[in-house]
C-alpha cells in the first residue's frame, strides 16, 4: 500500500496486522481523491479519519497538502500503525492519533469545538455504524461549513440516509464490492444569505 500523491508520493504505508483491518485499496483511495479534487482545495483543510485502520485516508489528505489530521481508531494494532506511518513520512506534527471508542472520541471533539473540513467514514464491514457516526457528526457539530464527508461501505450494507440534518448527499460512487457515499454540509445556515 502506497501513497498516491502528494508530498509523500509513492511512500509504502504500514497496514496493522491481522484480519481486524480492511485497507482501503489504491483503487478506491483515486476514485474517492480524483472526485474531491475537482470540489475542494486540500490546501490548508483539517481531516478527521474515523476507523482510520492504517490511516491511508488521512494521510493522503496530508500529502495533499492538508493542514492537519485527526485519526480515530478504537485498536492498539492501528493506531501504532498509523503512528508509525506518519512518524517516518515526516507528518507527526500535522497529525493526532485517538486510541478510542468512536463515539467517546467524537463527544470528545465536540467538546473540544473541533471543526473539520473533510471527514472519511470507514466503519467495519461487519459492524456498519456509517449512519450512527453521520448522525454524530452532526449532532457534535464537527463539520465546518461547505465540508465533506465520505462514507465507505460493503455495497451489501444498509444504504446512508440522502440526507442527514444539514449535510446533503451529491454523489454516491459504486466500485466493486465498495459504495462511496459524498456528503457536503451547506455553505450557509438557513436563513443566511
Amino acid at each position: 500500500m502506497r501513497v498516491i500523491a502528494g508530498e509523500a508520493h509513492g511512500q509504502r504505508l504500514k497496514a496493522p496486522r491481522g484480519l481486524a483491518t480492511r485497507p482501503a485499496t489504491a483503487r478506491v483511495r483515486e476514485s474517492i481523491f480524483s472526485r474531491l479534487a475537482v470540489r475542494l482545495d486540500f490546501a490548508g483543510i483539517r481531516v478527521l479519519d474515523v476507523f482510520a485502520g492504517s490511516g491511508s485516508l488521512g494521510i493522503e489528505a496530508l500529502s495533499r497538502g492538508a493542514e492537519h489530521a485527526t485519526f480515530i481508531d478504537s485498536s492498539r494494532a492501528a493506531a501504532s500503525a498509523i503512528a508509525a506511518n506518519l512518524a517516518r513520512l515526516g507528518l507527526r506534527l500535522r497529525a493526532r492519533v485517538m486510541m478510542q471508542e468512536v463515539r467517546s472520541a467524537l463527544r470528545e471533539l465536540g467538546a473540544e469545538r473541533a471543526r473539520f473540513d473533510l471527514v472519511f467514514v470507514d466503519a467495519p464491514y461487519r459492524n456498519d455504524m456509517s449512519a450512527e457516526v453521520l448522525r454524530l457528526l452532526a449532532e457534535m457539530g464537527l463539520i465546518a461549513r461547505g465540508g465533506w464527508i465520505v462514507v465507505g461501505q460493503s455495497r451489501r450494507a444498509p444504504e446512508p440516509p440522502a440526507a442527514c440534518g444539514e449535510f446533503d448527499r451529491p454523489m454516491v460512487a459504486r466500485l466493486g464490492d465498495h459504495r462511496i457515499a459524498f456528503y457536503r454540509r451547506e455553505e450557509t445556515a438557513p436563513g443566511e444569505s
